[in-house]
């Protein structure tokens, strides 16, 4: 069968289609994920319209909410996946999307990190340290951005998510010097402290200050070969948007284009449309969590969510004959949620193409089969987890 040669992979960051079926093991504030829907929870709100991805079936899913539009005759392959990994963050969904899943969850800390780690961190850097609690981004700048600005301390903290976070502003410590920072504690935590990411966080202006697009993420490198090295060592192209670069600690990404908003990610794929390339071009659209789900603002994601469907409509209708676009998520972030953690939850897989069947893919048992079957589509023999669809979907 003739593959295809251009596959465009799409993770819009979080948009999760329904509670796991062990959602409610995973704690969220003072409540579990139980009952979490992110799209559901867009479907519910006011003037919520997404028209395109309707007609690629999302509303068609097996066992999505009644609230979900449905459509008579979707234009793609639909269905839905299940995370196998024992997480619900975006290196960990990345991972098992790439084809690597992770049996035990990567470690948090709602009571900070250990002092005595973080006066050797700050020997190492020659700065001190703000903070060291789980916070939120916004409000941890609010609180401490004055005394960082007094004393040139750097603002260490972390969330739910296994991270470790460091904010300090533009004109106190310069990006370069934020970068070297973090990249010195990426270093450091390893072991029990190995976090999933460390984030540079740098802001600027004057209270309550404001964050800037230099943010840039240091994540753990895989712990086994991805669909991105398996298709990089077959000569192919594998170009990532977004932090996708950053989330694979830039490895088997044959080129890096960097964004720094949903709507840039989306300009930048489209013009990446009219190159000649061959291979996979790898997408995270970040503002949906960071924005929006985890500042549980429901109004401010469905727009986001309107937005992108209107660029998927226009985007699809300029596919070549041998391309393919694949749409899903890492895991859920309900902005209706109780809490402002992740929600564990399936995630969408969407593809549409003018060589894809409109076929129901029903529910998939891990999110490597997504990675395996880009791999087929493309020709290419990978050895990593998952089973692949291709042949479910891929006309001859």
């Amino acid at each position: 069968m003739k593959k295809l040669k251009r596959v465009f992979l799409i993770v819009a960051d979080s948009m999760g289609v329904g509670a796991a079926p062990d959602a409610a093991d995973f704690a969220n504030g003072d409540g579990t994920d139980e009952g979490a829907d992110t799209y559901g929870a867009l479907c519910r709100s006011d003037g919520f319209s997404a028209p395109f991805l309707t007609r690629l079936g999302i509303g068609n899913i097996s066992g999505v909410d009644a609230s979900y539009p449905k459509c008579q005759n979707p234009i793609g392959a639909f269905g839905k996946m299940r995370e196998a990994s024992a997480g619900k963050d975006t290196v960990t969904g990345h991972w098992e999307i790439a084809g690597v899943s992770s049996e035990s969850a990567m470690p948090t800390f709602p009571d900070g990190f250990p002092e005595d780690f973080l006066e050797e961190l700050s020997r190492k850097w020659g700065r001190g340290w703000l903070c060291n609690k789980p916070y939120s981004g916004t409000e941890v700048i609010k609180d401490y951005g004055e005394e960082h600005i007094k004393t040139g301390k750097l603002i260490v903290y972390t969330s739910a998510d296994s991270v470790f976070q460091i904010a300090a502003h533009e004109d106190v410590v310069s990006v370069e010097e934020l970068y070297r920072c973090c990249e010195t504690a990426r270093e450091a935590l390893c072991g029990t402290l190995a976090v999933g990411r460390v984030i540079a966080r740098p802001f600027a202006g004057e209270y309550p200050f404001t964050r800037t697009p230099n943010r840039r993420d240091y994540a753990l490198s895989a712990h086994g070969d991805t669909v991105c090295d398996e298709i990089c060592a077959a000569g192919l192209d594998v170009i990532g948007i977004g932090k996708i670069g950053d989330i694979f600690a830039h490895r088997g990404i044959s080129e890096e284009i960097h964004t720094v908003s949903n709507t840039d990610g989306m300009n930048k794929t489209a013009e990446l449309q009219s190159r000649d390339f061959r291979g996979l071009c790898f997408v995270n659209l970040v503002d949906f969590d960071m924005k929006y789900g985890h500042r549980r603002d429901t109004e401010g994601y469905a727009a986001a969510v309107t937005e992108f469907d209107a660029f998927l409509e226009d985007f699809c209708a300029k596919l070549g004959e041998d391309d393919c676009v694949i749409v899903t998520a890492d895991h859920g972030c309900d902005p209706s949620h109780i809490g402002t953690d992740h929600t564990r939850e399936y995630v969408p897989v969407l593809v549409y193409g003018r060589r894809i069947r409109n076929t129901d893919l029903r529910v998939r048992l891990s999110f490597a089969d997504l990675g395996a079957t880009c791999e087929e589509l493309l020709g290419v023999e990978g050895h990593t987890e998952g089973e692949s669809f291709a042949s479910l979907i891929l006309k001859g």
